[in-house]
């Protein structure tokens, strides 16, 4: 099966299999996994932060991040379509008693920073502290420029708040700009990033920040229940993903951009700004889409069709793999003209 839903589908290679079975394994709770804190060095160095967190899923990274940070009864100022504020089932509310200021997102996918001032609540009694502002990148596929990033983190550091980055899928974000991941992670205090989706790992995701702020996110992990104990099995794969994957998701971007070119030829309408990543969404009617989803599906590609489609590429997509889509996209729009 073509699977487009999401880069989350991807499957570990045989070389990324092979890596895991030779793992070398200790007990994480206790600090003993020489495979995993050799992946938590090498995060925290690719980032040029003091130190990393390794946990089993991008929420879980996320939730802890927002523990981390605030307290009970205060505030973290985050987008309106933020994936650690819509996606993520509300779990620093829920769990965390934190309050969201969610605000409107601009176009490319930041925080107009005046927004942000205004939002920060005065020290007062009748309001939440406000702690940290949230970005997210990329957002739906599109990368934060850097100038952006450098005005938000000298913003936050004269309004005395933490900045955090979603960065679920930084890498692509870093490969986009053709910069070192250090370049962009400079402007954040902490971040995220999710190794099962682009990079091909099977599971995980880091945290990463100062020493002295992972050491209070690990015992928020063991809180939420992500303390693992043999997990260099998982942590190897993480490892051959960032030694191996990084740089490949450039042709993961290429093919996303060849997809949008192509079925633009075919009269399908594209939402702007196209593919600036590996993430392409498609408008189409709500009575297309309806039919789209099993008629793709009985011909091989899986695809979450609705009045606006996101398609994803990724490891496990070849451009022979979207020459059969643009195809069958073609045939379908045939017979459903």
């Amino acid at each position: 099966m073509i699977d487009l839903r999401s880069d989350t589908v991807t499957r570990p290679s045989e070389a990324m299999r092979q890596a895991m079975a030779r793992a070398e394994v200790g007990d994480d709770v206790y600090g003993d996994d020489p495979t995993v804190n050799a992946l938590q060095d090498l995060a925290a160095k690719m980032c040029g932060k003091e130190a990393a967190l390794f946990l089993p899923t991008g929420t879980q990274a996320n939730l802890v991040a927002l523990l981390t940070h605030c307290q009970r009864g205060e505030e973290y100022i985050v987008g309106q379509k933020a994936h650690n504020y819509m996606y993520e089932a509300g779990g620093a509310a829920v769990l965390g008693s934190i309050q969201p200021q969610p605000l409107d997102m601009d176009a490319d996918g930041s925080i107009p920073l005046d927004k942000v001032a205004a939002a920060i609540k005065p020290d007062d009694i009748h309001f939440a502290r406000t702690r940290l502002l949230s970005l997210e990148n990329t957002h739906s596929g599109k990368v934060l420029p850097l100038d952006y990033l450098q005005k938000a983190y000298a913003f936050t550091r004269e309004k005395g708040l933490a900045l955090h980055i979603d960065g679920a899928r930084i890498m692509n974000a870093a490969v986009a700009q053709n910069v070192e991941l250090r370049e962009i992670t400079q402007y954040c205090d902490t971040l995220t990033i999710c190794l099962s989706k682009g990079l091909g790992a099977p599971i995980g995701s880091l945290l990463v920040g100062s020493k002295e702020y992972i050491q209070r996110a690990n015992r928020w992990r063991k809180m939420t229940g992500g303390g693992m104990r043999q997990s260099g099995i998982l942590a190897a794969a993480a490892i051959y993903a960032l030694e191996n994957n990084v740089a490949r998701l450039k042709d993961d971007h290429d093919n996303a951009q060849w997809l949008s070119e192509e079925l633009s030829k075919i009269g399908v309408e594209i939402a702007e700004p196209g593919a600036q990543t590996n993430v392409l969404y498609i408008k189409q009617s709500a009575e297309l889409a309806a039919k789209m989803g099993p008629w793709m599906r009985e011909r091989g590609v899986i695809i979450s069709a609705g009045p606006v489609t996101r398609v994803l590429t990724h490891i496990n997509i070849s451009r022979e793999d979207l020459q059969k889509v643009v195809a069958l996209w073609q045939e379908f729009l045939h017979q459903h003209a």
